[in-house]
């Protein structure tokens, strides 16, 4: 057994999260965690809330709301959201909680302590009119790079280059829209990257499971040379700096930025977690983070969408190394590209798209849960359409492992009633059947492991094809009519395979999985957590076993269902090509 630590890049606490950022992080992560531990790992999957930083800030204003009461109330919608997507979270904290802001000085006054953190006082965009200096994201303008007129002040959202804000063309304050704005010193405290170029350059050369996304952000980043940046910003609400455990002198009204505390979450999130341990049972947080108290075992697996690599392989390593002390990093980072909506960008910010909280109203997060996952961006970004999604559910779900569960279970009551038929002994067919599902099983079990979603899911529908496939060749309604027998046995071989594409199926539609084996009167812990090839795959039910034939599983989408959907978000029209 391995121990294995899953993140997933946190989600920002303004609001509830499109889809994009659903299959961007928290989903995978989500799959693989359900995988590992039905291989019998050791899985600790822990997430958070990111709740620090302008946005924050923006959001609560808006909301009418101090920013203590809007985070605390998102934080509870995105938990109950992430429930409703059957979200299997070891912990999900929040990264405004103790445990971070006492990390976050800790590792600030260490990298301080060993030379890589410097207080320098430069030149920041102050707003006359708001009488205050403008973080990044509290200035806007136009991007230099693309033209965007809509960039924040420290990324532009739509060609994903960084900047400060120094860099926009005709900016303004996002605040009140003032243009009234002027350079003014202040002081902030810098994180040194250009000294931590080699040591991070030979830290990122040693991971050997990055995929290639990874490697090549990650790669243009080095090559580009590390810049010294701001871990400070003039805000009210984050981690306050100190010196010495007290204030620190010139940064009373100033915190960390966010870019800095967030990952530190990842950590804190754990120490949560270990401090809210049922009574009786021993969590020990460190041995998963600290190599020198028995992390070296533990395998660590993060999950992000493309924008947020360099953060994970550059800045936080490199406060991680800058530190000195035997912090666990990451060994394998999941990469994903983006889902877009109709060929533009999902946008919180700008309400485009549906989110987790309006998904779930529309259909059961299994519909959802399948197609991001069977269509995640992996090695180019994807687009998101009504069209392609109805087109996917139906054919997937609704068509091959709907209609095979509901036919096989259907004919077995019609024929020899609610049971599992124990006549008739298994022969060819079922041989050849054993055979090809070894061989699938065996490829799929090697694309989850290799975190290849688009190809495991690939397989997975193939499976399942497989079984209708089978009852095509072996016809009990046919062979009914003259080897009651035959037909016996190979009626038990489909409802095996109905028990086992439950199995095979938990990681990635749980919910579905587990009203299936209730059918059986099955629960999770009656039958292999993951199946063992051989015979065995067609003996999971022996003969006698009584069940209930389940309700439809997947409904189909119809055009009506569709149409509406269209209108409701808002949907631009496509041409057939993009129609799915």
């Amino acid at each position: 057994m391995t121990r294995i630590l899953i993140t997933s890049a946190l989600p920002y606490i303004n609001g509830a999260k499109h889809l994009g950022n659903l299959v961007g992080s928290m989903l995978p992560a989500d799959v693989y965690a359900r995988y590992m531990r039905a291989r019998g790992h050791n899985v600790l999957y822990i997430c958070a809330t990111d709740e620090h930083g302008t946005p924050a800030e923006l959001a609560a204003r808006e909301a009418g709301q101090t920013v203590e009461e809007y985070c605390a109330e998102q934080h509870a919608i995105q938990k109950e959201i992430g429930a409703g997507f059957n979200l299997s979270f070891d912990h999900f904290g929040r990264s405004s909680g103790p445990e971070n802001a006492r990390l976050t000085q800790h590792f600030a006054a260490r990298l301080e302590a060993n030379g890589f953190i410097d207080e320098r006082t430069d030149k920041q965009v102050y707003s006359i009119e708001d009488q205050r200096f403008l973080p990044d994201r509290y200035v806007e303008g136009t991007c230099p790079h693309c033209g965007y007129d809509k960039a924040r002040g420290d990324q532009c959202d739509n060609c994903g280059r960084l900047l400060d804000p120094t860099d926009l063309k005709e900016p303004y304050s996002s605040i009140s829209g003032s243009k009234n704005l002027e350079l003014k010193e202040t002081k902030h405290l810098y994180l040194l990257l250009e000294k931590m170029q080699d040591p991070v350059t030979a830290w990122f050369e040693a991971k050997t499971d990055f995929p290639a996304l990874t490697q090549a952000i990650t790669r243009k980043w080095l090559k580009e040379g590390l810049r010294d940046r701001s871990i400070t910003r003039d805000l009210y609400w984050g981690v306050k700096v100190l010196k010495d455990g007290a204030p620190r002198a010139g940064f009373e009204n100033k915190v960390f930025y966010v870019w800095f505390d967030a990952p530190i979450a990842y950590i804190a999130a754990t120490e949560a977690w270990a401090g809210e341990a049922p009574e009786g049972e021993m969590r020990d947080w460190r041995s998963w983070w600290r190599l020198d108290e028995g992390a070296q075992d533990v395998r660590y697996v993060q999950f992000m969408g493309k924008d947020n690599v360099a953060f994970h392989t550059v800045t936080f390593p490199g406060a991680i190394l800058g530190s000195e002390e035997p912090w666990k990093t990451v060994d394998a980072l999941k990469t994903l590209n983006w889902l877009n909506w109709y060929g533009g960008k999902f946008s919180t910010s700008q309400k485009r798209g549906i989110f987790m909280d309006r998904a779930l109203d529309l259909l059961p997060a299994d519909y959802w849960r399948w197609y991001l996952m069977a269509n995640a961006p992996e090695s180019d970004d994807v687009s998101f359409t009504f069209e392609h999604f109805s087109s996917v559910v139906n054919k997937d779900l609704a068509d091959v492992l709907g209609n095979f569960v509901n036919r096989i279970t259907r004919f077995c009551v019609s024929k020899f009633g609610a049971e599992t038929p124990s006549d008739g002994a298994y022969g060819t067919a079922e041989a050849d059947l054993v055979k090809d599902l070894e061989n699938r099983i065996s490829a799929y079990t090697a694309a989850l492991e290799a975190m290849e979603f688009r190809k495991a899911f690939a397989e997975l529908r193939g499976i399942w094809v497989v079984g209708n496939e089978y009852l095509q060749v072996a016809a009990p309604w046919t062979a009914f009519k003259t080897d009651p027998s035959a037909a016996a046995a190979s009626v038990r071989a489909g409802l095996n395979l109905v028990v086992l594409f439950a199995i095979l199926s938990r990681p990635v539609i749980p919910a579905s999985a587990a009203k299936i084996l209730a059918a059986f009167d099955l629960s999770n812990d009656d039958v292999p957590a993951w199946p063992e090839t051989g015979g065995s795959l067609l003996t999971l039910l022996k003969g006698g076993e009584s069940f209930n034939p389940p309700d439809v599983l997947f409904k189909k989408i119809d055009d009506e269902q569709l149409a509406k959907w269209r209108i409701e978000f808002g949907a631009p029209e496509i041409d057939g090509e993009n129609a799915g």
